[in-house]
């Protein structure tokens, strides 16, 4: 059983080094630096997020001691200090997080040089945990770069007039962040850009007994975020959209893209109707909008915090309902990307718990449930948006219905897997002794 694991381990391993490697490539004939040389560029130069790779570095401690952690982290900030005073002397740009990244190598560098056996494989996972989610922040990065330069046009007008079916609601949550004023904008704005130092928050309470244990959990909240972030990039590639505020004009949060827009229209004046054409964009916006990678990541947010306890729930509640209000709000997402971001979610969630589990009859038909109902969500946007448009009443409520459809299935399925808690034994009444 073990060697198995071992090469399915190196497998996985080979897959995800030829992928950065492609995407390398790619980004060096665009003439821009790839997630390799990005991230290697970290090291000693000011990081993009340093609230990440501190992030990143709390999830590679998962497998150390309480000790080894404390040590880690003061090393992390020593390190970050340091980096500070040479840049605030040399006048050069301020961001921590390099001690992170530092603290995360170097223990990659003790499992190589001063561990064997299964310690060795232990704290490389570890480490491997904590590269991977950086790794994956500079390899969406890389896709959206990607998905500028090749997707000339986009297929905005197409999903803007199916949602009329939805009443427009990236406007009206536009004009309800215009009114809360800064303070709401900034809050909104924080949650929107910290999500994935919250999947951490969430990751390190699933995470929570792997060093005493010396062994991870078959499934938990890191797993399904990767993967929605390799997955998520190739519908970008299928249907480029770059959202109400690049297509219909910047509104209240400029943008400094006017020039591309088709009119002033966001968010005070929803978009005519009219029959949808494919429009030429910049060669600079990411088409990264259908589906809302940033709704399927909230939402997988949300699904693992409710085995948690009641702060954690009310967390990943609020980080759900916040991030819906920022990307819609900010003008970032259709409403119909909302529904194909959620429904994307739990069968990327629903598909690795089948893994984890060994795929059953029930695994596969939630699976390609999700997967059906996800396509036709697509193929509905791009060839029926005008009926769509035209009978909001139908189309809106049966839009709605399929997302919960796919919830109810998730939930009802995954209910069924979980293992049933045994009620505890009730003593026997012994007789009296005389």
């Amino acid at each position: 059983m073990r060697q198995p694991r071992v090469l399915l381990w190196g497998a996985a391993g080979a897959v995800a080094l030829g992928f950065l490697i492609a995407l390398e490539i790619a980004a060096r004939h665009y003439g821009l630096p790839g997630p390799i040389a990005n991230q290697a560029r970290e090291v000693m130069f000011a990081p993009k997020s340093g609230p990440l790779l501190y992030a990143s570095m709390a999830l590679m401690m998962v497998v150390l001691t309480w000790r080894q952690r404390a040590i880690t982290a003061a090393a992390a900030v020593g390190i970050d200090l340091a980096f500070f005073l040479v840049r605030w002397a040399v006048d050069a740009d301020m961001m921590f997080g390099n001690g992170a990244l530092w603290a995360i190598l170097g223990w990659g560098v003790i499992a190589l040089t001063r561990r064997t056996g299964p310690e060795r494989v232990f704290l490389l996972k570890g480490v491997g945990l904590g590269l991977l989610l950086v790794a994956g922040r500079k390899t969406g990065d890389t896709w959206l770069l990607i998905t500028s330069k090749t997707r000339p046009t986009v297929l905005d007008q197409y999903v803007a007039t199916a949602d009329h079916a939805l009443g427009n609601p990236s406007w009206l949550a536009g004009r309800i962040v215009e009114a809360t004023g800064s303070l709401g904008a900034h809050v909104l704005d924080w949650v929107y850009i910290q999500l994935a130092v919250a999947a951490v928050v969430v990751s390190l309470y699933q995470l929570r007994n792997v060093a005493t244990e010396r062994r991870f959990p078959g499934h938990y909240l890191v797993r399904t975020f990767l993967v929605i972030g390799l997955v998520g990039p190739a519908i970008y590639m299928i249907f480029p959209v770059v959202g109400p505020i690049f297509t219909y004009g910047t509104g209240a949060f400029g943008t400094g893209g006017e020039q591309w827009a088709l009119a002033d229209l966001w968010p005070h004046t929803p978009p005519p109707l009219a029959t949808p054409h494919a429009i030429p964009f910049d060669e600079i916006t990411p088409r990264n909008c259908m589906p809302s990678l940033h709704t399927a990541w909230a939402t997988a947010i949300f699904i693992h915090s409710r085995k948690g306890p009641r702060v954690l729930q009310y967390a990943g509640t609020f980080w759900l309902v916040a991030t819906l209000g920022a990307t819609l709000g900010f003008g970032y997402h259709y409403g119909a990307d909302i529904i194909a971001g959620v429904v994307f979610a739990f069968t990327i969630d629903a598909a690795l718990r089948a893994l984890d589990r060994g795929w059953d009859r029930s695994g596969i038909q939630l699976v390609a449930y999700g997967t059906t109902v996800f396509a036709l969500l697509l193929v509905s946007y791009r060839y029926l948006p005008v009926q769509m448009a035209d009978h909001p009443w139908i189309f809106g409520p049966l839009l709605v219905l399929a997302m919960a459809s796919v919830i109810h299935g998730y939930v009802r399925t995954t209910r069924l897997w979980d293992p049933k808690a045994v009620p505890a034994q009730r003593p026997e009444p012994q007789p009296e002794m005389v």
